[in-house]
């Protein structure tokens, strides 16, 4: 049995040992909202509702993720998104709808949200990828049209782009994922547009 001096002094050299190891403080890192496009069209007079993005497991704790190599996964434990990425991404698509002035409205999807169509999908992939020694940020993204009159899906689209990273850094992956969100969302914007405009 311990005597209560050497039990104390275990308890002493177990508070002092914890109070000497340096909790690494977690960086939050946002995305720049997307560029409006250059010359507002037209309006159409439609309205069009856009629902949430379903998004994998991987990326709904915030953490930012890496791809290395072809199967290996994981997350950086202290570079986190102040927003899940399905969120920021729907929220990029939203602001950009919005300031291409090509709509009556485009609301969010709520209870008593109406309109002519509801723009849903799902966030395939926001990552940084580590292959072979080039280091990229991919985005993968799937996007849907459903006609609210006829509930029917009416278009879809995938639109993916990888982006270079300058350097391999956080910060510079978080960059290179600003400028790949940028495009991702302004190729489906104009696919969108394009495509009511045709219809």
């Amino acid at each position: 049995m311990r005597s209560p001096l050497t039990l104390s002094l275990a308890i002493a050299s177990a508070l002092l040992g914890a109070s000497c190891v340096s909790s690494r403080p977690v960086h939050y890192y946002t995305l720049q909202p997307v560029a409006p496009p250059a010359a507002p069209g037209k309006l159409n007079g439609l309205v069009l509702v856009v629902g949430p993005l379903v998004t994998p497991e991987t990326l709904q704790d915030g953490r930012i993720r890496y791809r290395s190599g072809a199967n290996e996964a994981g997350a950086y434990e202290y570079h986190r998104w102040t927003e899940r990425p399905g969120e920021m991404v729907r929220n990029a698509l939203l602001r950009s709808l919005r300031a291409s002035g090509k709509y009556r409205r485009v609301i969010e999807a709520g209870s008593a949200a109406s309109g002519d169509y509801l723009l849903h999908g799902k966030l395939l992939e926001f990552d940084e990828v580590d292959n072979n020694g080039a280091i990229v940020t991919r985005i993968s993204l799937q996007v849907e049209l459903v006609d609210r009159k006829t509930s029917r899906n009416v278009w879809d689209r995938i639109v993916e782009h990888e982006e270079p990273v300058g350097a391999k850094s956080v910060p510079d992956v978080v960059q290179s994922l600003d400028r790949n969100l940028q495009r991702v969302v302004g190729e489906a914007v104009t696919a969108i547009d394009r495509f009511l405009a045709e219809r």
